[in-house]
């Protein structure tokens, strides 16, 4: 048995260094200012997917993220971790996209891969924490979701056994597929590159980024698996309407850089009972409790 699955990634900006022109006018996020890293949990969701192409020779796994050329990176990323092939879906229709938007999107990429058993994504991206894009996707394809994901135990007999970590501790749940899997930050890391295909895929790019390189060009033509898939709107027959700053009801009214200062410390004697004295007191003025 094999199976194909596609893993919804995303580049996003390094949350760690926003400062005061990390965001536009219009409320977008100004990208160009900020380092751009693989969503930390769609890692977590790409192993996942690796130890099921493990388990189930002949498994493809397919990376399809949204964004401008430069998120080929996190396709190229993939493939050195073991990935198959991927998708980049860039247009600027699809600027300024929020969860929304982006789910439609991604959904309508889908639907032009086509032929599917799992669709597995981190739990939420960094640049917004809204957990959203993976059920609306879900929604959108009118296909069951298992969220909160911390391990796919197997795939088999069109059911997939999936561990998940929830508030109240963990439940082991059953579900058919093709079926949506957003994976926690709990779940095992992924994996690092590997050697032979970093050398093998390190000249792989989209078709923008070849453009006025005619060698790259040439190489691409020679070796086809080079060629990262690039596809617009058009390619995937969205709605305009329903893609970008359009299709978005959510808007940003602004942001706020908060800086934490200390304030005065208190040494407390390791003994019994300063510490009962030390948390009374912070149960009284509500700092905890």
């Amino acid at each position: 048995m094999s199976l194909n699955i596609i893993v919804l990634a995303k580049q996003v900006p390094d949350t760690r260094n926003v400062g005061k022109d990390a965001m536009k006018a219009d409320g977008t996020i100004n990208r160009a200012v900020l380092p751009a890293i693989f969503n930390p949990e769609d890692l977590n969701a790409l192993e996942q997917a690796l130890r099921l192409k493990e388990m189930y020779p002949g498994t493809k796994v397919t990376l399809l993220t949204m964004g401008p050329a430069r998120a080929a990176e996190i396709v190229r990323e993939g493939l050195y971790r073991g990935a198959d092939d991927g998708v980049v879906l860039s247009d600027r229709a699809f600027a300024g996209s929020d969860t929304l938007a982006t789910s439609y999107a991604l959904s309508a990429a889908v639907r032009k891969i086509g032929d599917y058993d799992l669709i597995i994504g981190g739990r939420q991206a960094i640049d917004g924490d809204t957990a959203q894009v993976g059920p609306q996707v879900a929604e959108k394809l009118g296909l069951p979701q298992v969220t909160y994901a911390e391990e796919i135990i197997k795939a088999e007999n069109g059911e997939v056994l999936v561990r998940r970590r929830i508030e109240s501790g963990v439940e082991t749940v059953k579900a058919p597929m093709p079926l949506v899997v957003t994976v926690n930050g709990s779940a095992a890391e992924c994996r690092p590159r590997n050697a032979k295909n970093l050398q093998k895929y390190k000249y792989a790019a989209v078709p923008s980024e070849v453009a006025s390189d005619e060698a790259m060009q040439d190489l691409i033509a020679r070796r086809p698996y080079l060629l990262i898939g690039e596809w617009s709107a058009e390619t995937v027959e969205a709605d305009l309407a329903q893609c970008g700053l359009a299709g978005s009801p959510t808007k940003v009214k602004g942001i706020e850089n908060v800086v934490f200062a200390a304030k005065d410390a208190r040494r407390v004697e390791n003994n019994d009972e300063e510490i009962e004295k030390l948390v009374k007191e912070l149960i009284a003025n509500h700092t905890i409790g």
